[in-house]
């Protein structure tokens, strides 16, 4: 049987990393249905995982949290400490604030639950690979309560921030990837990557999620 998503080679790449063969091979076919999607590798542990995201370099890696000796968390930590700049959706069960808020401070760049519907998986899946952020609904009351708790200890300064990176949290709000904000504001792609690095240190905060939904609180997103 011939892979009909070999057909466009623009298609995602994507690395799944899990400890459950039928839910890799169910994973696997549902995005097989999708042509701008495909599985390129699948490892069932850290170790497998972080050795086929430095073989594959693929564009997006399903990483689920509950595994055996090496959790998700950690996994995503040694694959950012190897210097692996795929993009990391969590794939998992869990909708513990902890958890979904130790994801994104490792570094994820999305966080969904597996009960979710298939449709909206692919669609999840699709948005992620365009550079865009993805976080299940249900999670984005549960991560803006998180980020309440945390910015009564240590509140973001607004004031501290430029114009620039008042124009660009905007743009992050909107779902934007730092390659449309660059397009948006006539600026390089880097210069794009050096103004968010400055601006999570202002804001004490650790992923483009946690700046969105922080946007949206304080009104930065109109």
């Amino acid at each position: 049987m011939t892979d009909h998503n070999e057909e466009n080679a623009s298609a995602a790449s994507i690395l799944l990393i899990d400890d459950h063969p039928l839910l890799r091979k169910g994973v696997k076919q549902l995005i097989e249905l999708d042509s701008e999607l495909r599985v390129v590798a699948e490892a069932s542990n850290a170790h497998e995982g972080l050795a086929a995201a430095l073989e594959f370099e693929p564009d997006l890696i399903l990483l689920d949290l509950n595994m055996p000796e090496i959790n998700g968390i950690e996994t995503l930590k040694m694959l950012r400490d190897a210097g692996v700049t795929s993009r990391v959706v969590v794939f998992t069960v869990s909708d513990n604030e902890e958890d979904v808020v130790a994801a994104l401070k490792a570094g994820a760049d999305g966080y969904l639950l597996k009960d979710m519907e298939p449709e909206e998986l692919l669609s999840s899946l699709n948005q992620a690979a365009l550079g865009k952020m993805v976080i299940s609904d249900r999670l984005t009351t549960l991560l803006a309560e998180a980020l309440q708790n945390k910015r009564t200890k240590k509140g973001p300064d607004i004031s501290s921030l430029t114009p620039r990176e008042k124009q660009i949290i905007k743009l992050i709000s909107a779902g934007l990837p730092n390659k449309l904000i660059a397009r948006k504001l006539s600026i390089t792609e880097g210069t794009v990557k050096v103004h968010v690095k400055h601006l999570l240190k202002k804001l004490h905060l650790r992923s483009r999620v946690e700046v969105a939904v922080w946007a949206v609180q304080e009104g930065l997103d109109k």
